[in-house]
């Protein structure tokens, strides 16, 4: 066999064994030990190439032919397994075989060589003399070989990076004058890196916050200095970092790596441009180059390796543009601030994919949805340009933004996890989807997987923290905003807070979190809202219609124009449930003509359908039916709500019991995903509403009651005090007078303070008098 032929004279000798390559055999102390001979072969190649990665391709094809039909993977999992009960090893505290997950094997016991042949004798059996000088020649030569290899393989167990090492890559010096590379090459170079499944590189995150507390700025360049530092506290191994020279009119790109520890050189990479133009193919040829010198397979570098032009833009200008807005996020967080960069680098190259991604994403972190779905959709369009990793993050985007089918968006960001195992990104994005399905354990489950992986983003202690109080679990909600906030990372939780105060009943929690958010963009237009929700829950609608019209000014001061029309409209809804019809009808309209949304274009359909404004509802509902045909959530539980309050309104409750069947596995969930939670449970308080349209007082409760039960999920909505009155109107209707007093005095109190004149509390006064 190959491993054979290579070496068949020779015995490799590592701990107690002996692995003769001439007679095939494995000794223990002499002892020979039966082995299979798939087995014996991956133990040759393992053995031959000590202290490197041998990747399972490699293995493969080293071993089982191309034309042979097996289960490789199974296979190659019982010949190691084999392997180690032969040696006595183990996979958890390996003494021969390391595993290095989903890559491959290294062996990492010494080893040592022996000549096993022996002198020619003469015919009359006599042993000839030796010659001195060739035995001193070859003893010499085994010994310079045997020096090299040993040096060969200390710089292979010293220098190649594993699973476990951690890569930091700093900045580019830049001593051509063009401020176009300032950044811009190292953005190019993480990217470049970022394909690799082999090595794993500290975030940006990661770094800025490592540099608050070295007491750097987050902007500061990441020099050789500062990349080992950050590096050693980090627990990286390697820091990069990289020099652009102009010689002439071409340009020269070398990039270093060194050992954060020891200082020492590991490796270093250098390509050529001809121009400027061609800078951005020269930063992949030497970003591929360093991949191999760092111990990743050549089978593994062409496999992950799709140009940088390709993955970004061969643009220069339009990739300095895209780098800006990134930093802008990761420095800021304020992603509105980074929008103009994305547009100016698509204004420079049409194709350019991961900006449209890019604008996406920042869109739907400030609760744009229609433009985030633009956005989304345009880089679907263009995404075999890219990468594998970008293009699996552009199709789980899309069908997570762009067509809502979050069915398609979690089998595409299971597989992206799969793939691409540190990706926080899957993970959140996973956690997400579960939290809309009203599948809260598996969303929590998924933001600690994103957690664990670090770095400790401030969404991701949001979403997980936002998980806890949506379950009721609200000391740990707790526990992790206070942790949010002991590493540094507690920006942006305040609504979370403000949802925890308020179901403490702690009126001085809820205000300090207003008072805190007070003139930060993109923060206190969500608290108004709230605040204003809070207003109405206790019956101040003066005071809820306030703050309400100051969050529209907030978001509009924003420029969030989506969201301040969804503050409009679900106000409208608001005004309508309490039964100021007018005022509902009028809110809605303004919603309706500042902007349009998923989210947006419901609340305002709802508030028109609770208004009685039936034929207008009807056309708001077809046309969502319409323009998401693909959304989970409109097609399970909007439109269900929707065509359900339509037909109360048009007296027949069994219609709108039959259309809402279709919502019960997702009533639960969290529908309008942001922090302002306005539309949960909708589905169970209309169904509730239609039983008691149905004269059936007992199932009427039962909804009712489930609308009170799941007090972190409602908060502060309306429907959460409301439902206190609906549960009394259930009782009454079933006869059970003395618990249908008790809902009716509970409502009463809530509202002890309410403005007077509203017209559900004059209804609700007037049916508790008749029940004394």
């Amino acid at each position: 066999m190959l491993a054979k032929t290579q070496a068949s004279d020779m015995i490799l000798r590592f701990g107690a064994f002996e692995l003769d390559l001439r007679s095939g055999e494995l000794r223990n102390k002499g002892v020979r030990i039966k082995l299979q001979e798939q087995p014996f072969q991956v133990l040759t190649v393992l053995v031959r190439r000590a202290g490197e990665l041998v990747t399972r391709e490699e293995l493969r094809s080293a071993i089982w032919p191309a034309d042979t039909f097996v289960d490789f993977d199974k296979s190659l999992n019982t010949a190691v397994n084999k392997l180690r009960e032969a040696l006595g090893d183990s996979a958890d505290r390996p003494r021969f075989i390391e595993t290095l997950p989903r890559r491959g094997y290294r062996f990492v016991a010494p080893v040592t060589s022996e000549d096993k042949k022996q002198p020619a004798a003469h015919a009359n059996g006599a042993s000839r003399a030796p010659d001195w000088k060739i035995v001193m020649s070859v003893l010499l030569f085994l010994f310079v070989m045997l020096l090299a290899g040993g040096l060969i393989w200390h710089w292979r167990q010293g220098h190649v990076v594993t699973e476990k090492d951690a890569v930091v890559v700093g900045d580019f010096a830049n001593s051509t004058g063009d401020p176009v590379f300032d950044g811009t090459l190292r953005q190019g170079l993480f990217i470049q890196l970022q394909q690799s499944p082999f090595l794993r590189l500290v975030s940006d995150e990661q770094i800025h916050r490592t540099l608050r507390t070295m007491g750097q700025s987050t902007s500061a360049r990441i020099t050789p200095e500062i990349a080992r530092e950050v590096c050693q506290r980090t627990n990286g191994a390697v820091s990069l970092d990289g020099t652009i020279v102009l010689i002439g009119t071409r340009y020269e790109l070398i990039l270093r790596a060194v050992d954060c520890l020891r200082g020492e050189l590991l490796a270093s990479a250098e390509a050529q441009a001809k121009g400027k133009n061609e800078v951005l193919d020269a930063l992949g040829k030497v970003a591929s180059e360093m991949r191999r010198e760092l111990g990743e397979s050549l089978a593994s570098v062409q496999r992950h390796n799709t140009p940088l032009e390709q993955v970004t833009t061969p643009s220069l200008e339009a990739f300095q543009f895209y780098n800006l807005g990134l930093n802008i996020q990761s420095q800021t967080g304020d992603f509105s601030a980074s929008l103009p960069s994305f547009y100016r680098a698509i204004e420079l190259d049409r194709n350019f994919a991961m900006a449209y991604w890019a604008l996406s994403d920042a869109y739907s972190t400030i609760g744009e949805t229609t433009s985030s779905a633009e956005y989304i959709r345009k880089a679907f369009a263009l995404r075999s340009q890219v990468g594998e990793p970008e293009k699996s993050l552009i199709e789980g985007d899309y069908y997570f933004y762009g067509l809502g089918d979050l069915t398609s968006a979690q089998r595409s960001f299971e597989l992206h996890a799969k793939m691409y195992s540190d990706s926080q990104y899957a993970h959140i994005l996973l956690a997400s989807i579960s939290m809309m399905l009203g599948r809260y354990e598996g969303a929590l489950r998924e933001s600690r997987a994103a957690l664990r992986l670090g770095p400790l983003f401030t969404p991701f202690y949001r979403i997980l923290a936002l998980n806890y109080l949506l379950s009721d679990r609200i000391e740990d909600a707790v526990a992790t905003t206070k942790e949010a906030q002991a590493k540094g990372t507690n920006s942006n939780l305040g609504a979370v807070r403000y949802g925890v105060a308020f179901y403490h009943g702690d009126i001085s929690g809820m205000s300090h979190e207003v008072a805190n958010a007070t003139g930060k963009l993109g923060e206190e237009d969500l608290l108004l809202a709230m605040e204003g929700d809070t207003a109405a829950y206790f019956g101040h609608v003066a005071k809820a219609r306030d703050f309400c019209q100051r969050a529209v000014s907030e978001a509009e001061r924003a420029r969030q124009n989506e969201t301040a029309a969804g503050y409009a409209a679900t106000c409208a809804v608001r005004e309508a449930l309490f039964d100021y019809r007018y005022k509902a009808r009028l809110l809605a309209t303004i919603a309706n003509r500042r902007a349009s949304g998923r989210d947006m274009d419901y609340a305002v359909a709802l508030a028109l359908a609770y208004a009685g404004e039936i034929k207008r509802g009807q056309a708001l509902t077809d046309d969502l039916a319409k323009r998401y045909p693909e959304d989970t959530i409109v097609q399970f539980n909007y439109l269900p709500t929707l065509r359900a309050k339509l037909a109360l309104r048009q007296s027949d409750p069994q219609r709108a019991l039959d259309n809402l069947a279709v919502a019960a596995p997702y009533e639960l969930g969290l529908p309008a995903y942001s922090f302002y939670n306005w539309a949960d449970l909708y589905p169970v308080y209309v169904r509730g509403e239609a039983y008691l349209a149905a004269h059936q007082g007992d199932n009427a409760a039962a909804e009712f009651k489930k609308v009170l039960d799941h007090r972190g999920l409602v908060l502060n909505e309306p429907i959460g005090a409301l439902a206190h009155l609906e549960l009394a109107r259930a009782y009454a209707m079933s006869g059970n007078t003395g618990k249908a007093k008790m809902a009716y005095h509970e409502f009463l109190i809530l509202w002890k303070d309410a403005d007077p004149d509203i017209p559900i509390l004059k209804e609700a006064k007037a049916e508790y008098a008749k029940l004394q």
